[in-house]
């Protein structure tokens, strides 16, 4: 099947794009919608968009992983005029989102309406030494009350881009060099990326989180908390997952859906 619908709730619809398939890496989302009662229809990344999933006026759009090909230019217009009249708008990070390795959204309608600008080479940064992901030091709902300084979670890696003017910084990617010199352990800060920008575009709020939302690159944060979140959406897998990791997914996608 091309879509799949979750049973109605008095909740936002989604439509969501991407992460391979609900077999695969889009378990961990879907199943996380599922659990709090949302309604969405999915698009797996080798299917193309058409009219009729994104004709139910969907209050949130979500592509992740998916291929900029896989979206008519002209879908993609009537998609950002719904953003602009107040719909939300969330990429989020991966191999083909961005430009990534074959995400190829720069200069794509989409990419007009984010917060951020989308390199034209390859933005893919994958780390072989610790991420650690830090608030950039303003209050916002995505991610106040969580322990960011108390329990620093981490990750794999990101795709790497630039804010836009008028745009908010929420957080931000700081690797680090480790090493066990003399049997001594240390840290030495190497570098700092925007991890995840917000913003507006027209009556619609935006959002980019350079990270995905499940392995590889989400790393440790998969795992984030010390209480375990078992989902599961239809015609997908099981997925457990970290207490805290849920909790900032879910404050991401109901402050861009306009759900706080």
């Amino acid at each position: 099947m091309t879509c799949l619908e979750s049973a109605a709730m008095s909740q936002p619809h989604v439509l969501y794009c991407g992460d391979t398939s609900l077999d695969g890496a889009a378990a961990y989302l879907a199943g996380l919608m599922t659990s709090w009662g949302w309604n969405f229809t999915y698009v797996p990344s080798d299917q193309r968009l058409s009219d009729a999933e994104q004709s139910a006026e969907p209050s949130l759009f979500i592509f992740s992983d998916y291929p900029a090909e896989q979206a008519d230019s002209s879908l993609q217009t009537q998609i950002i005029e719904r953003v602009h009249s107040g719909a939300g708008l969330l990429m989020i990070g991966g191999w083909e989102s961005y430009h990534g390795l074959g995400g190829n959204w720069d200069g794509t309608p989409i990419a007009d309406a984010l917060p951020v600008e989308i390199s034209s080479d390859d933005d893919r940064r994958n780390c072989d030494q610790p991420v650690f992901v830090q608030p950039a030091g303003v209050s916002h709902p995505v991610t106040d009350g969580l322990p960011w300084s108390e329990r620093p979670p981490l990750i794999g890696g990101f795709n790497e881009f630039s804010p836009k003017p008028g745009s908010q910084i929420l957080l931000q990617s700081m690797r680090f060099e480790a090493s066990f010199a003399g049997g001594t352990p240390s840290l030495e800060p190497s570098s700092t990326a925007p991890l995840l920008v917000t913003g507006n575009h027209g009556a619609g709020r935006t959002a980019a989180l350079a990270t995905d939302v499940a392995p590889h690159w989400i790393g440790p944060m998969v795992d984030w908390g010390t209480e375990r979140v078992t989902a599961r959406a239809d015609r997908a897998g099981d997925v457990e997952v970290g207490n805290l990791y849920a909790a900032f997914f879910k404050n991401l996608l109901s402050w861009t859906a306009k759900i706080t």
